[in-house]
C-alpha cells in the first residue's frame, strides 16, 4: 500500500512544532549577530589601479591596433603573475618593516583586471584600514620599478593610488544575519519532522486507524470534571423537583 502525502498533516506538525522552530531560528540568528559584531575582527579592502602597455619599440612592429591590445593583454596575464611573485612581495614586505612576511602578503592581494582593459587593479584585504592601502601602493611602486629590471621595459604607470576606506568590507552582520535565520528555519522544520517521524505515540482514532489499518467503530467522549460536576447538579435538581411534585400530588 502506498503512503500519500497529506498536506493537513504537515500543517498541524508544523503547528504542533511551532515554537520550536521558531526558538531555534531565533537562537541562529542572534547567534549569527552576537559573533558577527563582536567577535569576528572587521576586514579593510583598499586597492591601486596600474596602466600596462607596450613600448614605442614594441608598437613600432604592430601594424594593427587591435593586434596590438590582444597584445597588451597577454602581456597583462604575464604581469598578474609577476606582481605575486617572491621576488616582487619580499621587497614589499621588507620596504614595509611591519613585520608582515611574503606569505601573508600573497594571501592578502588579488589583482583583478577587466575584460578587454589594459587596466590592472591591486586589491589588498586587512584588519587594518591604513596599512591596506600602504601595502597596495608598496606593490604597485615595487612592481613599477622592478618590472623595468625584469622584463627591461618600461610600460607601467600608476593610474591611482590607494584611499583609506573607514568602512569593513568584511564581516556582512545584515548578510550573515540572512543567512543563519534562513538555515534555522530549515534546521527548525527538519527537527520538528523529525521529532514527528520518531514519535510513535497515539494520540486519536486517526492514529489508530493509520496504525492498525481498521476502521473506528465508536469511540468515548472524554468529559473532564468540570463539565461532571454540572451534569451531576442538574440530575440532582431534576430529581429535587421530581420529588416536590410527588409529594404535592
Amino acid at each position: 500500500m502506498e503512503e500519500t502525502i497529506d498536506l493537513r498533516e504537515i500543517l498541524q506538525t508544523l503547528k504542533k512544532r511551532l515554537y520550536l522552530i521558531l526558538a531555534i531560528t531565533l537562537l541562529a540568528g542572534t547567534a549569527s549577530g552576537l559573533i558577527s559584531y563582536f567577535y569576528l575582527t572587521p576586514i579593510f579592502q583598499s586597492s591601486t589601479k596600474l596602466l600596462i602597455n607596450q613600448t614605442k619599440d614594441d608598437q613600432s612592429t604592430v601594424n594593427s591596433s587591435e593586434i596590438q591590445v590582444q597584445a597588451n593583454l597577454q602581456l597583462i596575464d604575464t604581469y598578474n603573475e609577476i606582481i605575486k611573485s617572491s621576488r616582487i612581495l619580499d621587497k614589499v614586505a621588507e620596504k614595509l618593516n611591519s613585520g608582515i612576511t611574503a606569505e601573508q602578503l600573497n594571501d592578502q592581494i588579488t589583482i583583478a583586471k577587466s575584460e578587454n582593459s589594459q587596466v590592472v587593479t591591486i586589491i589588498v584585504k586587512d584588519p587594518s584600514a591604513t596599512q591596506a592601502a600602504e601595502i597596495a601602493d608598496t606593490t604597485a611602486e615595487v612592481f613599477q620599478t622592478e618590472i623595468v629590471k625584469i622584463m627591461k621595459v618600461d610600460n607601467v604607470n600608476i593610474l591611482d593610488s590607494s584611499k583609506v576606506n573607514d568602512s569593513p568590507v568584511e564581516p556582512n552582520p545584515l548578510m550573515n544575519i540572512a543567512i543563519a535565520l534562513v538555515v534555522g528555519l530549515m534546521a527548525g522544520v527538519f527537527l520538528a519532522f523529525l521529532l514527528e517521524y520518531f514519535d510513535r505515540t497515539l494520540k486519536n482514532e486517526q492514529d489508530i486507524e493509520r496504525e492498525l489499518g481498521l476502521p473506528i467503530l465508536g469511540n468515548i467522549a472524554i468529559i473532564d470534571d468540570v463539565k461532571l460536576e454540572q451534569m451531576k447538579e442538574r440530575r440532582a435538581r431534576r430529581s429535587s423537583k421530581a420529588r416536590g411534585e410527588n409529594i404535592g400530588s
